[in-house]
């Protein structure tokens, strides 16, 4: 059987945690400051994920307005205990710092379609929760455990409690049970039974280049655990040319006939300064029993192709995908932090209407509605109706990764009411988060009509296109950079960021008036370039 090549699931999708119930597998995905939370896909043979929901959506569940970029749902677990599903995850309040509000949330479904129930609240001692299922039907939760005052470290180590359900809530002693390796930032720890051995699985090193994940076991769930004879069982921390970096934050699944794999977030860095436009993505890899030990094939370093037992359709991911809004908002796109999207659009009278709220890159509430760039190279296009009275009514389109890293064609007015188009743009602009002075040139378009607006990137190349009714598209503006739509630009460096380059449509209308701009369209095309042909691309 052919090999696949890695990542499995394309562009943000971090911190992975697969199931297996019967012979389907499911991994779920953080979301951070996107909305609905958390990601879950499917497959049936480990080559071919299909989304099939995102499990936190209503206010009762989840709600992140005024949660700063990159916090939000941070390193969700899922798991079955055999009669139904779990999730737990964190909702990130604060992360910059020394001090986090870190809360930490339980729910649960009879199929993984749902119904999800409301939150039960776990915790706000730290981050990355997993709840284990023991053989005697025990529940045991863990996670992090933060200490501002660093003695002698910030983070402290994986903590473990008994998670009663009948209550609702942690129950008995806790206990500090695995301080993690010299590597530090021990965090995503996970718990399996094997064998007669507990083993716990951590992620360490921070998520950028020296990210790993650290295997250790014990007879008995409170400890003590002796580590790996490998320490890090995956890593790329010593080899900086491997084709997946900054390769972490894992789980271990089995298949129906026996075989490991292990499930880790890496990134494909681009261009010398080695960035991660496509954000942390998911992959897997071939892993084995060793007198009762996980080592992974040919590890610890992971492999770009990988044996698994499907083959994988190519097609789907190279296809042109045209979305209309006849019925609704497709399932790729996303929208940022609120619950209430009556607020921020519709999709009535099949077109996709954005409300003009707050300013682009508002933690609070903007209208910006969006999906992943899963490849280095693309076109996107939309046709845009919107009539702005003034400079502080914008709308358009705009490949965007936070408040300090984005680009923005919008339609918008000047102050005497001429209608026109203005690019706006904020490129690695932390702490202050200004636009980039001074703006490219406007150019002016009649007070009416449709106008269609276009992005084409290439690399680390992004251009800009327009057209009104009946014109074909000509550029507009210079080349930009559009490399820094990546973790190791998004504000806080490749430690604080943690999310990916997206794509979509957007509207602001600062006035407070509300008014709102409507789209036929979203075309997003994938291209063929030099990125995606290698394993390894840098320019």
């Amino acid at each position: 059987m052919p090999l696949i090549r890695n990542p499995i699931l394309p562009g943000f999708n971090p911190d992975p945690s697969i199931l297996r119930v019967g012979t389907d597998y499911y991994i779920a995905t953080s979301t951070f400051e996107w909305y609905p939370g958390v990601q879950i896909h499917h497959s049936k043979d480990l080559a071919n994920w299909e989304l099939v929901t995102r499990p936190l959506s209503r206010k009762s569940q989840l709600d992140m307005r005024g949660d700063p970029d990159s916090c939000g749902v941070w390193a969700p677990c899922l798991t079955h205990d055999g009669d139904k599903f779990w999730l737990v995850y964190t909702d990130v309040k604060r992360k910059d710092g020394s001090l986090k509000d870190t809360h930490n949330y339980i729910v649960s479904a009879p199929s993984i379609e749902g119904p999800w129930s409301d939150p039960v609240y776990a915790n706000s001692s730290g981050f990355d929760p997993s709840l284990f299922h023991d053989e005697d039907g025990k529940k045991w939760f863990v996670n992090m455990l933060q200490d501002h005052r660093r003695r002698p470290r910030s983070f402290a180590g994986i903590v473990l409690q008994e998670f009663d359900p009948s209550v609702g809530k942690l129950v008995g002693q806790k206990k500090n049970i695995f301080k993690g390796t010299e590597l530090d930032l021990v965090e995503g720890s996970h718990l399996y039974k094997r064998n007669g051995w507990y083993y716990l699985l951590t992620a360490e090193g921070g998520t950028a280049y020296h990210h790993a994940c650290t295997l250790a076991r014990s007879r008995d769930i409170w400890g003590p655990y002796e580590v790996h004879p490998q320490k890090h069982i995956l890593t790329s921390k010593d080899h900086p040319h491997a084709a997946l970096q900054r390769a972490g934050h894992g789980d271990i699944v089995e298949t129906p006939d026996g075989k490991t794999y292990l499930v880790h977030l890496a990134g494909r860095p681009t261009t010398q300064e080695r960035r991660c436009v496509l954000g942390r993505e998911t992959s897997i890899q071939e892993a084995y029993w060793e007198d009762d030990w996980l080592f992974v094939k040919n590890g610890p370093v992971p492999s770009l192709y990988v044996d698994v037992p499907g083959e994988r359709d190519e097609g789907e991911y190279w296809a042109e995908q045209r979305y209309t809004f006849e019925n609704g908002l497709h399932k790729d796109f996303q929208w940022l932090r609120t619950p209430e999207i009556e607020r921020i659009f519709n999709t009535r009278d099949g077109k996709l209407a954005l409300i003009g709220r707050e300013s682009i890159g508002s933690w609070f509430e903007q209208a910006l509605v969006a999906r992943r760039q899963t490849h280095f190279s693309y076109d996107a296009e939309t046709a845009i109706d919107f009539s702005p009275t003034d400079e502080r009514q914008f709308a358009g389109l705009t490949a965007y990764y936070c408040r300090f890293n984005f680009f923005y064609l919008a339609v918008t007015a000047h102050s005497d009411g001429q209608r026109e188009l203005l690019i706006l743009t904020s490129e690695a602009s932390w702490p202050d988060g200004k636009l980039n002075m001074p703006l490219a040139d406007p150019v002016q378009i009649p007070n009416e009509g449709k106008v269609k607006l276009a992005l084409k990137i290439r690399g680390r190349e992004l251009q800009f296109f327009y057209a009104l009714d009946g014109e074909e598209l000509k550029e507009i503006g210079p080349v930009y950079d559009a490399s820094i739509l990546s973790d190791e630009c998004g504000g806080h460096q490749a430690h604080g960021s943690f999310t990916g380059a997206f794509v979509g449509v957007a509207c602001s209308d600062i006035n407070g008036t509300a008014l709102p701009a409507t789209f036929d369209y979203f075309v997003y095309r994938p291209v063929q370039f030099q990125a995606d042909g290698t394993s390894v691309y840098f320019n």
